[in-house]
C-alpha cells in the first residue's frame, strides 16, 4: 500500500470533493464536470501507452458508453445505476473482440484501424433513427436527488478509476506491460502470454473511456454522433502531452490544465483556436516531457545537496 501513495490519493480526492461542494452555479458545475470527464479519458488513453499503442478507438467507445446510458435512459427509462453501467459493459465485450483482432499488429497500423473503426462507429450512430440520428439522443437524466450533486458523483467515480489505474499498473500485472512495451520479444521468451496481456490492458482501458461517456450523457442530458469523432482521442492525447505521459498524474494535470484553458478562451470568439493551439505548442516547445517532466527537473535541481566545501588549509607553524 505504501507504494501507492494512499495518503496522497485521499488528500487529493478531500480537495477535489471539496471543491465540488464549494462552487454550486451551472457554468461552474458544468465546468467541474468536463474536467473530470476530461482526465478519465486521458488517462484511458496513457494506460493503453503502457503497452506501446496509441488508440483513437478511445473516442468510439467513449461514445457507446454514452450512447448505452442514452438508450437505458431516455428509451428503456431503466433504473439509473443500470444505465449507468449498461454501455461500459457493453464497451468490454467490444474492445475484447477488437483487441483481440487487432493487437497483433502495432505502431502505425493499430492506430490507423482505431481511427477507422471510431468513424465508422460515429457514422453508425448517425444511420440510425431510433436513437436520433444526426440530431442526436435528448432526455438523458440522472435522478432529481443528483442535480446539485452532480459534479460530487462524477468527482467520486472518476477518482475511483483513477486510483484503480494507478493501482494495476503499479501492480505485477502493470510491470509486465511495461516490459511488454519495452521488449515483447523478449517477455514472449519468458512464457509471458503477450497478446492476452494486451489484450486484457486495452479492455480495462476502454471500460474506463465508457464510464467517461456515460458520465458525459448524464451531465449533458443530449448527446449527438458529432460529439465522438476522432478529436476525442486528440484531446486526450493532447492532454497526456501536455500533462506528461510518465505518469498517471501528467494526464490529469494536462486534462485540467487543458480544459480550464480552453473554457477561458472560449471569452475570445474567432481567436479561441489561436489562444489554445498557442499555449499547446509553446507547452511542448518548452517542456517536452509535460508538466511532469518540468516538475522531475526542478526537484532535481533544487533537492540536491550542497556539495562539500574543501577544508581551508591550515598555515605551516614557522619552524
Amino acid at each position: 500500500m505504501r507504494d501507492l501513495h494512499v495518503p496522497w490519493w485521499l488528500a487529493g480526492a478531500t480537495v477535489a470533493i471539496a471543491i465540488t461542494l464549494s462552487f454550486k452555479g451551472a457554468y461552474a458545475a458544468s465546468l467541474m464536470n468536463l474536467v473530470a470527464i476530461a482526465a478519465l479519458i486521458a488517462a484511458s488513453m496513457r494506460f493503453v501507452l503502457l503497452i506501446g499503442e496509441l488508440s483513437f478507438a478511445t473516442s468510439a467507445f467513449v461514445g457507446l458508453g454514452a450512447y448505452g446510458a442514452g438508450i437505458a435512459t431516455a428509451l428503456f427509462d431503466w433504473p439509473f445505476p443500470v444505465a449507468l453501467i449498461l454501455g461500459p459493459l457493453a464497451v468490454i465485450v467490444v474492445s475484447a473482440l477488437f483487441g483481440y483482432v487487432t493487437l497483433r499488429i502495432k505502431g502505425p497500423y493499430f492506430m490507423l484501424i482505431g481511427f477507422a473503426f471510431t468513424e465508422a462507429v460515429r457514422i453508425s450512430f448517425t444511420k440510425v433513427n431510433a436513437i436520433g440520428g444526426v440530431t442526436g439522443l435528448p432526455g438523458i437524466f440522472p435522478p432529481q436527488f443528483l442535480d446539485s450533486w452532480m459534479p460530487t458523483f462524477v468527482a467520486l467515480v472518476v477518482i475511483g478509476l483513477l486510483f484503480g489505474l494507478y493501482a494495476v499498473e503499479k501492480s505485477d500485472f502493470g510491470k509486465t506491460l511495461v516490459a511488454i512495451r519495452d521488449n515483447e520479444d523478449i517477455a514472449r521468451t519468458v512464457g509471458v502470454d503477450v497478446l492476452a496481456f494486451k489484450v486484457a490492458c486495452f479492455v480495462i482501458a476502454s471500460f474506463c473511456a465508457g464510464v467517461a461517456g456515460s458520465l458525459q450523457a448524464f451531465v449533458n442530458n443530449v448527446i449527438s454522433p458529432s460529439d465522438f469523432g476522432f478529436l476525442v482521442a486528440s484531446f486526450a492525447l493532447a492532454y497526456v502531452k501536455i500533462g506528461g505521459e510518465s505518469s498517471i498524474f501528467g494526464a490529469i494535470t494536462g486534462a485540467i490544465f487543458l480544459s480550464l484553458l480552453g473554457s477561458y478562451a472560449l471569452g475570445f470568439g474567432a481567436g479561441e483556436h489561436f489562444i489554445y493551439g498557442g499555449a499547446m505548442v509553446l507547452a511542448m516547445l518548452l517542456m517536452p516531457k509535460g508538466f511532469i517532466g518540468l516538475f522531475a527537473t526542478l526537484r532535481a535541481r533544487y533537492s540536491r545537496p550542497a556539495k562539500a566545501t574543501p577544508l581551508a588549509a591550515k598555515p605551516v607553524a614557522a619552524q
